[in-house]
């Protein structure tokens, strides 16, 4: 709130006395100077008219794709009718961060349910009230493990990019050795990620599905992190894990994953959902918020955050994460798309994925020039090699309104989910193989 809050002329210069500083310049020095603004270009005061014209006009410059065939990281998925009559009931809209939790027990039910769902879609034991996302879980998971005798993570080169980024910028500000190992067929290198891994690593982690989409041996990943004293993170799509095995089934000390594919929209690319779980030996490590189950002073069934460390929230420099909050409306709409789907509903929903996903794979690989570029399974993302220009590909497939697979290294990344009817992948196969001449 400190930042809505205005202050002297007088106030500033006696706080940058305090500093020992004249000016606040020193205090942007990190930020670079072609980032910075000098002024802000505000027009004058508009009606409600005029900003209502000028949003709508803002409004018809977005592109609204009839067919999407894109994923990595965002993903197309029913949402039912449901979730979105739940979540904007105005009690659930407008709920903040409540600082006396415990009075809010309506709050803390609804994460206290999102906490046993989770538990039970990954297999683990204990799961947070959630963090920012997928990205953020995978980083602060890595955290997690670090201790005085184990430091350092080993990446697979198969973990989405931005995750990767993510988690060598948390780890430079504490100085943490990252070793990424680059990807073998679209997937963990799992040779080179047993001999990066060592006796002083602190976790292995990695992606199921792979970024590329490939389906990794995440059973064997653990026991090599295991085999060296290390602990195993999974970072895994929440959809895929309705047909594959859990973290939990597979070894994994933490899971972790992005939850925008379990009710959220794409939403131009956020607010989005990190859901984070663990075995009982670590759970006092989760950062963020942990709502438990109790009874009150009349025996009757209460809600409190519990497993948190004073540090947390008071002695900041000695925390082990500065997360003190969660994505409560996200988690919510999480927990109503699960209640919604049901087991066999999101089995159901992964197994449509994957079906039409190989479909799709199948179709586009008749086309002469096109081919996978990976070898071996996937779920319902794959790369194809591309005979023409990508950005040829893209411009056809957008005129149709469609938008295309992910242009990578090698080729193009499709997704196709339960969204995409055989109509549409016929069509967009039709697309590609005229622009490809074939």
């Amino acid at each position: 709130m400190g930042s809505y809050v205005p202050n002297t002329i007088e106030q500033r210069k006696e706080m940058l006395r305090e500093m020992g500083l004249s000016s606040v310049e020193p205090l942007f020095a990190a930020i670079p100077k072609d980032m910075r603004v000098s002024e802000l270009q505000l027009e004058r005061g508009k009606s409600e008219l005029e900003v209502r014209e000028i949003m709508e006009g803002l409004a018809q410059k977005n592109t609204k794709y009839s067919s999407i065939f894109r994923g990595a990281g965002s993903y197309h998925h029913y949402i039912p009718s449901i979730v979105k009559t739940v979540t904007s009931r105005e009690e659930f809209v407008t709920a903040y961060t409540p600082y006396q939790a415990e009075i809010s027990q309506g709050l803390l039910q609804s994460i206290f349910e999102y906490q046993t769902m989770i538990c039970e879609l990954t297999g683990m034991d204990v799961s947070n009230a959630s963090v920012y996302d997928g990205a953020v879980a995978a980083a602060e998971a890595v955290m997690m493990c670090q201790d005085r005798k184990h430091q350092g993570v080993v990446v697979s080169g198969a973990v989405h990019p931005q995750v990767q980024e993510v988690i060598k910028t948390y780890c430079a500000s504490r100085s943490i050795p990252v070793v990424v190992v680059p990807a073998k067929n679209g997937a963990s290198d799992l040779e080179e990620m047993q001999a990066a891994a060592s006796a002083g690593n602190a976790c292995i982690l990695f992606q199921q599905p792979s970024y590329y989409g490939m389906i990794e041996d995440a059973e064997t990943l653990c026991q090599a992190a295991h085999e060296v004293g290390a602990k195993a993170i999974m970072s895994v799509n929440p959809i895929a894990i309705g047909m594959l095995k859990t973290p939990g089934e597979c070894g994994a000390d933490i899971a972790v994953g992005e939850g925008q594919p379990l009710g959220l929209p794409m939403a131009f690319g956020g607010p989005y959902l990190g859901f984070m779980a663990s075995t009982k030996a670590m759970m006092r490590k989760l950062p963020g918020r942990i709502v438990g189950q109790t009874t009150d002073a009349n025996g009757k069934r209460a809600f409190v955050l519990t497993l948190q460390a004073r540090e947390q929230h008071i002695r900041r420099e000695k925390a082990s994460s500065n997360i003190c909050s969660n994505e409560a409306l996200c988690a919510l709409t999480a927990s109503v798309y699960l209640a919604a789907m049901g087991p066999k509903g999101l089995a159901d929903c992964a197994s449509l994925c994957c079906s039409k996903a190989h479909y799709a794979a199948q179709q586009l690989t008749q086309i002469a020039g096109v081919s996978l570029v990976n070898s071996g399974a996937f779920f319902h993302e794959f790369v194809t090699t591309c005979p023409v220009s990508t950005e040829n590909i893209q411009a056809a497939l957008a005129e149709h309104d469609i938008l295309g697979g992910l242009p990578v290294e090698g080729g193009i990344l499709w997704c196709v989910t339960e969204m995409n009817s055989k109509a549409q992948i016929d069509r967009m196969v039709a697309i590609v193989k005229e622009v490809c001449g074939a």
